[in-house]
This record gives structure tokens, C-alpha cells and sequence, in this order.
């Protein structure tokens, strides 16, 4: 019997560098990234199909109609995001760890749909610090920026939700421990039964 891949979940408040914590995580081999649904417009440097998928308003609301996701939310009041459950089946197919790069609302309705996920919570060290990571990208406008601010505080109320807490205060260091917590989750017995069997019947058991 083949272990069934695992799912992360990360997620984190706007600037805390979750992005590229997920790029991290993508580097152990056996992983693959679970590409959302988005109603908003694509920013400058984005493209379709690399980490979001962007659809119209209605496509969405079919898609939401039809069954097809896993989660689902409508963010700040305005455009929609939700993850395709396709991503599970796909990740079952190719044998691949799944990585979920999804806010606060979603891991939790994934958290209620597949309780085994490893749900990781990524903080940046301080207010301030998110503000200049939310600024120095130069897209916002000041109500905006006020608003993820906010929104911010309100998701770090939720970290006892979540499995792991990794403070973005240093790259290097957060991203081996990203990396350390998908690696000790493969290491978990109920992920290596399969493997554990075929080696007892090596033993004649």
C-alpha cells in the first residue's frame, strides 16, 4: 500500500514572506504547488497558471457551483480565492507532496476537510516589519496598506490553529525550517507503514 502524499498549508499575514518560504518547501524534491483561483487582475510580474490561475467573477462561481473546491473566500469584501481539488488528485497521481499557499479563512476550512494537513503558520517579527515588506513593494495605496495592517493582527490571532510557527526574521534560517518540518512529517510512522511492512517481510514476518 502507497502512503498518501501530504498536504501543507502555509499561510501568514500580507509581508511576512510566505511566498518565499513556499518556494523553499518546492525545492525538496517530491513536492508540487496547489495553483489557486483568483477573480483579481494579475499583478505586473505575474502570469497566468504559475501561482494563481485568473478567472472571471463568473467562471468562479461555477466553479464553486460545481463542487470543484477545496476551499474557498471572498477576501477584503472584493475578489475570490479558492483552491481547486483537483491539486489532491493530481498530487496523488504523481506521488508528490501538495504545498497550499492560502490565507487564514482556507487553511482553516482545508483543516476541517483534511485533518492530517500540516498547517504552518509564518510570521514576520514585528509590526513594522511588515509594513516596510507591504511598502516596499509599491502597490497599495495608504487604505489599503492600513487595512492589511489590520487584517494582519486579526490572522495572528489565529495562530494556535496551526501545527508550526516559523518568524521570518531571517531567510535562511526560516526557510531550513520550513524545510525541516516537511522533512520530519515524511518521517512520521504512519507515513512510512509501507516501507516499514516490506522490511519486516524481509525477515520472513
Amino acid at each position: 500500500m502507497i502512503s498518501k502524499p501530504l498536504v501543507f498549508i502555509v499561510s501568514g499575514p500580507s509581508g511576512s514572506g510566505k511566498s518565499t518560504l513556499v518556494q523553499k518547501l518546492l525545492q525538496l524534491p517530491g513536492t508540487m504547488l496547489s495553483v489557486s483561483a483568483t477573480t483579481r487582475y494579475p499583478r505586473k510580474t505575474e502570469s497566468d497558471g504559475k501561482w494563481y490561475n485568473f478567472v472571471s467573477e463568473a467562471e468562479f462561481q461555477q466553479m464553486i457551483e460545481r463542487g470543484e473546491f477545496l476551499e474557498y473566500a471572498q477576501v477584503f469584501g472584493k475578489n475570490w480565492y479558492g483552491t481547486p481539488r483537483r491539486w489532491l488528485d493530481e498530487a496523488m497521481a504523481q506521488q508528490k507532496d501538495l504545498v497550499l499557499e492560502i490565507d487564514v479563512q482556507g487553511a482553516l476550512q482545508v483543516k476541517k476537510t483534511l485533518p492530517d494537513a500540516i498547517a504552518i503558520f509564518v510570521l514576520a517579527p514585528s509590526r513594522e516589519d511588515i509594513e516596510r515588506r507591504i511598502r516596499d513593494r509599491g502597490q497599495d495605496s495608504e487604505d489599503e496598506i492600513r487595512r492589511r495592517l489590520e487584517r494582519a493582527r486579526q490572522e495572528m490571532l489565529t495562530y494556535s490553529k496551526y501545527d508550526y510557527a516559523v518568524i521570518n526574521d531571517d531567510l535562511d534560517r526560516a526557510g531550513a525550517e520550513v524545510q525541516a518540518i516537511a522533512i520530519a512529517s515524511r518521517c512520521r510512522v504512519a507515513q512510512r507503514e509501507h516501507r516499514i511492512h516490506e522490511i519486516l517481510k524481509s525477515f520472513g514476518g
